[in-house]
């Protein structure tokens, strides 16, 4: 397993809707245990493929909490196919938006379908943190961010942030 670089806002790959994987092989499953890898390494709850600058329908999460077994699962080419009409509001953060966090609702559960990584098709049912987690990972293929979420001059002072940190990173 390789440990990738992750996309530091603003950059444009993270703004563009991604291509379906058009099959699952075993090149997509490096691709997921790379990204898995890479999440726990971070450490996130969520790392979608353009946030490593591959531009495909893949995310993976693990919402389970440190004390617990791991829960790491693989979504590709994910559609939601339901959302409840009841709303949850979480303070969300994004590992291509270091240390940064806000409130973001949202519906507070979502049906979808999607392959697994034996490309196989399964639907199911998420809720609290994993509905949270799967909606803002689906939106980074979707070229959405968190930030897309709050007033334009919270979004703005954010962006401001995270490209005074990439100058910093570049000259260190």
């Amino acid at each position: 397993m390789t440990i990738r670089n992750i996309l530091i806002h603003p950059d444009p790959r993270l703004k563009k809707v991604c291509d379906p994987v058009p099959e699952v092989d075993a090149k997509i499953r490096k691709l997921a245990d790379d990204m898995l890898e890479t999440m726990y390494d971070a450490p996130g709850v969520g790392l979608a493929g353009p946030q490593i600058g591959v531009m495909k329908r893949i995310f993976v999460i693990d919402c389970a909490d440190k004390e617990e077994t791991p829960d790491p699962m693989v979504l590709i080419n994910p559609e939601i196919t339901w959302t409840s009409e009841e709303l949850n509001t979480y303070e969300e953060g994004c590992l291509s938006i270091p240390d940064i966090y806000e409130e973001v609702t949202r519906p507070e559960k979502v049906r979808m379908k999607f392959l697994d990584v034996h490309g196989k098709p399964r639907e199911e049912e998420f809720d609290a943190l994993y509905a949270t987690a799967t909606q803002h990972e689906l939106d980074h293929l979707n070229g959405k961010l968190f930030i897309d979420y709050l007033s334009k001059i919270k979004r703005s002072m954010i962006t401001n942030k995270m490209k005074k940190l990439k100058k910093e990173k570049a000259r260190a």
